[in-house]
């Protein structure tokens, strides 16, 4: 499970561990809060394992140590992703290539690679379980920052055709894509003076919690979910509806 520290990723391992599952943590840069994250998880042992996503050769690496230390992988959560600010009327060019270069390799290449990485692992027992997190980004646009967007956009197309590709093997793919959370990357919105104009974008008055994202992620994972292979849902509480 990608970036796994904190927030949904942090709610997502909390959610599988409770349900008797053994979990690998990744981090970033986080190292401490994700060992802190992995020491307070129920039944196990589960493991912490670290990678820059934008190095190639790091995160296979930490697919591998994963691999190695659950026995296998059953299910990947891709959920990591950054999110730098770069509006095109007021960043230099500089700034504006440099965002663009952070956020894809991260959010899109390092998922992508992440990927290819852990499904050689799941083609090995002819079964599996991939989880993307998306963003409402992806349709609404982030005006603030057009690549996280782009980046959540061609997570769903990625996901989609994954799932044509790896159905003759057993393994299902599907996206999920939240709205508002309440995470470490969205306090300061909401906190500040826009927080209950945020809050009243969804007719249930609130954003959602990192756990209604994780409930869902933790259903699209199960044996259950195969035939929602190619789904994307949609955990925005109503703030934003799409044909």
């Amino acid at each position: 499970m990608t970036g796994a520290s904190r927030g949904i990723g942090a709610a997502v391992a909390r959610e599988f561990a409770a349900a008797g599952d053994r979990v690998a943590v990744h981090y970033g840069r986080s190292r401490e809060a994700a060992e802190t994250l992995v020491g307070s998880l129920p039944g196990g042992p589960h493991v912490a394992v670290g990678a820059d996503l934008a190095d190639a050769v790091a995160v296979r690496a930490m697919v591998d140590e994963a691999a190695a230390d659950l026995g296998g992988l059953d299910v990947l959560v891709n959920n990591a992703g950054i999110y730098v600010e770069h509006s095109i009327v007021s960043t230099s060019y500089d700034e504006w290539r440099q965002a663009w270069e952070q956020t894809l390799a991260v959010d899109l290449v390092g998922t992508a690679n992440v990927t290819w990485c852990a499904v050689r692992h799941m083609l090995e027992r002819s079964s599996g379980r991939i989880v993307n997190v998306s963003s409402r980004g992806a349709y609404r646009g982030e005006p603030r920052a057009p690549a996280y967007a782009a980046a959540k956009a061609a997570l769903i197309a990625f996901s989609n055709s994954l799932a044509r590709a790896l159905g003759p093997h057993r393994i299902a793919v599907a996206t999920v894509v939240p709205g508002w959370t309440e995470t470490d990357m969205a306090v300061k919105s909401l906190a500040g003076p826009r927080g209950d104009e945020i809050r009243a974008e969804s007719p249930l008055g609130r954003v959602a919690t990192p756990a209604d994202v994780a409930s869902a992620v933790l259903y699209l994972a199960s044996p259950e979910a195969e035939f929602t292979s190619g789904t994307t849902i949609d955990v925005n509480g109503a703030s934003y509806l799409r044909l």
